[in-house]
């Protein structure tokens, strides 16, 4: 074991973040820490790395073992190189490749004993040396610094010209070098494209030590995690396997919750409804069975009702009108920013319905090609237009859209000024803002808070074409989960792009690929885009000599035959299953309502013979008082001897009815 949580609880003030929360780690075990934003993930990593005390409970890191922790805004030293800043972690190294050479400098004039003594000193620093990696460490680094995406011309550059997202990149590049028994991180994927990330989570799967992860990837997660420690109210579960196995597993936990807590309720209100009724008979016994049954429901153990994290968020994007068949058409677009450029020649045409994402590394141009199309900067070359009846709604990851001086309400209010409070406050309500939240100023908004805004400005337009600039930046798990959602039972057209592999899989009908100036595009989500990815390149780059638009386009046709073509078998399979369950779920549906049709019919006989025994039983106290009849002794025996048949019998139909009312 490298590390134990043992009962740890912390709270700021009132607000209470952690709750005996206890997990391990064992050697080699990667494990993500998964919750929604605010849940305490962040203050959980602290309090493991030592920077922050529990308010109760224990953690442990074994003796002898080291930890690298790396913070969301991971500290470098900006007097360095980016280089020279992943050289510091090798100091050790380079130390002893400094004292090696004096050795052997000293070797050259030394003579007798001291000859000798240098040749053992010589013999251990090597051992050392090699035992460490020395003769290999700088190209490890250099291999780091390609994964993370730093180019080899930026190696030299200082690390104080640097934007936040690129220290961070140089943070995560050192801690990797470090090499400690247990790596721990805070949203490392944050500042990675694809290609970073791929290559991170393929060292993190090879890593010798353990891993803690802290990230709302959950593409990632799939790919590294083995164990998942959940956050949620306080509490801490741990689940095995990666997040889809937690997915499942959380999901069937939260079903059998609510459908013990929602049989329960029905067992309580049904119960209090057979009590009402027995005692309504108000018959000696009757009274007697209400009153057991009343001390067997006083000593049940009620269960809380479960509660599901943002169920009150709920998104729907529904367009006002319907466009036209051409939504967009792109033709031999290009843009240069200076002497760098970013595409040209692009030529793609996006239909009615079509979910489209862009893909491609960081500072290739996919932001760019949203503002052109959203008119916020010019193309260079080459033309774009809308299809007929199109309206976009536009979603940037700047938030542009947002005005930073005015509170949610007026953001809201000023745009949209048909609304009334009622609306208004419903809306933001929606989006998870409520009482005083509304009057937030923009400004004092974090990114979270402001894509939940220009989400619900997206939401109230009357837009049929959707672009969206990384809308899934800085929203956790389960806000993803809600977008998709909502995407997915979208009407109108989509295109965005995103870094979000496993928000690509679950809403992208195609994709386009922007590498080497040029935009490849495949029909399918992104796991058919790695699926055939190697198989186009390699078409593309074998037939380099045809680079006309013409060779591009049957490359792409060719790409989205096998996509369709697969589409269409899976649908023809799913169709026949389907069509056998919906068959067995039908009869078993009839064979139900026949079941509780028939116990309804018998417990409405059985309260109707009741009745009639009661009014008759009640009909002859009335005859057995009055004075006539009371002279009469063969018909007081009588009337007894069928009150005493009576009283048998309603006994028998109490019985009866309590069964058939459970």
């Amino acid at each position: 074991m490298v590390l134990s949580c043992h009962n740890v609880s912390k709270a700021f003030l009132e607000n209470k973040v952690l709750e005996n929360v206890s997990f391990h780690i064992e050697d080699y075990e990667k494990a993500a820490i998964v919750g929604i934003n605010g849940a305490g993930k962040t203050t959980l990593l602290r309090i493991l790395v030592g920077e922050m005390a529990p308010d109760d409970g224990i953690v442990t890191l074994s003796r002898g073992k080291s930890f690298g922790y790396l913070a969301q805004d991971g500290a470098v030293d900006t007097a360095n190189t980016i280089y020279e800043e992943l050289l510091s972690v090798k100091q050790e190294m380079i130390d002893l490749e400094r004292r090696i050479r004096e050795c052997e400098l000293s070797m050259q004039s030394a003579e007798g004993g001291a000859l000798e003594g240098l040749m053992k000193q010589y013999a251990a620093l090597t051992h050392a040396f090699e035992a460490g990696d020395g003769y290999s460490y700088k190209g490890e680094i250099t291999g780091v610094l390609r994964g993370l995406g730093f180019a080899e011309e930026e190696f030299g550059k200082s690390v104080s010209t640097l934007s936040g997202g690129q220290k961070t990149r140089v943070a995560l590049g050192k801690l990797l070098l470090q090499k400690p028994d247990l790596i721990i991180l805070d949203e490392p994927t944050n500042h990675l494209d694809m290609n970073s990330i791929a290559w991170l989570e393929t060292y993190l799967m090879n890593y010798k030590g353990a891993v803690v992860i802290v990230s709302h990837d959950r593409y990632f997660l799939n790919r590294i995690a083995t164990k998942i420690i959940e956050i949620d109210q306080t509490k801490s579960t741990v689940f095995s396997g990666n997040y889809s196995d937690y997915a499942v597993k959380k999901e069937q936990l939260r079903a059998a919750a609510m459908t013990a807590y929602l049989n329960q309720q029905r067992e309580i209100r049904h119960q209090e409804e057979v009590i009402e009724k027995l005692r309504s008979f108000n018959r000696e016994k009757s009274i007697r069975r209400a009153e057991s049954r009343e001390k067997l429901l006083e000593k049940m153990e009620v269960l809380e009702k479960p509660t599901e994290a943002r169920t009150d968020m709920r998104i729907k994007l529904t367009p006002r009108k319907q466009s036209g068949n051409d939504v967009l058409t792109v033709e031999e677009l290009g843009k240069s920013f200076g002497p760098q450029l970013l595409f040209e020649h692009v030529n793609f045409e996006i239909k009615r319905g079509e979910h489209v994402a862009v893909i491609g590394d960081n500072g290739t141009g996919k932001t760019t090609l949203l503002k052109i199309l959203n008119q916020v900067l010019p193309a260079d070359s080459g033309r774009f237009r809308l299809g007929m009846n199109v309206e976009i709604g536009y979603y940037d990851q700047e938030h542009h859209v947002l005005h930073g001086e005015k509170t949610l309400f007026e953001e809201i209010s000023d745009d949209y000024p048909h609304l009334t409070n009622t609306e208004i406050r419903n809306l933001l309500a929606a989006f998870l803002f409520t009482g005083d939240d509304v009057f937030k100023r923009i400004n004092d908004l974090s990114g979270g808070e402001r894509g939940r805004v220009s989400l619900a400005k997206l939401m109230l337009g009357s837009a049929n074409f959707l672009i969206l600039d990384e809308p899934t930046n800085h929203l956790d798990i389960m806000s993803k989960e809600i977008l998709e959602d909502a995407l997915n039972s979208y009407e109108g057209t989509v295109l965005y792009v995103s870094h979000d592999r496993y928000f690509i899989n679950r809403t992208a009908h195609r994709i386009l690929d922007l590498t080497a100036y040029r935009f490849v595009n495949y029909i399918g989500n992104y796991d058919y885009y790695l699926e055939k990815k190697d198989d186009v390149m390699a078409a593309i780059s074998a037939s380099t000599a045809d680079t006309s638009p013409a060779f591009r386009q049957a490359d792409v046709k060719s790409a989205s035959v096998d996509g369709q073509r697969a589409c269409s078998e899976k649908a023809s399979r799913t169709a026949v299953s389907e069509d056998s369950d919906a068959k067995q779920n039908w009869l078993a549906k009839k064979e139900e309502q026949a079941r509780i049709r028939k116990r309804e019919n018998d417990l409405k006989k059985c309260e109707e013979q009741i009745a009639r025994l009661e009014a008759r039983d009640a009909e002859i106290n009335n005859l057995m008082s009055d004075p006539s009849i009371g002279t009469q002794a063969a018909r007081l025996q009588e009337l007894a001897t069928e009150q005493a048949s009576i009283q048998t019998e309603l006994t028998s139909l109490y019985e009866e009815w309590e069964t058939l009312a459970e």
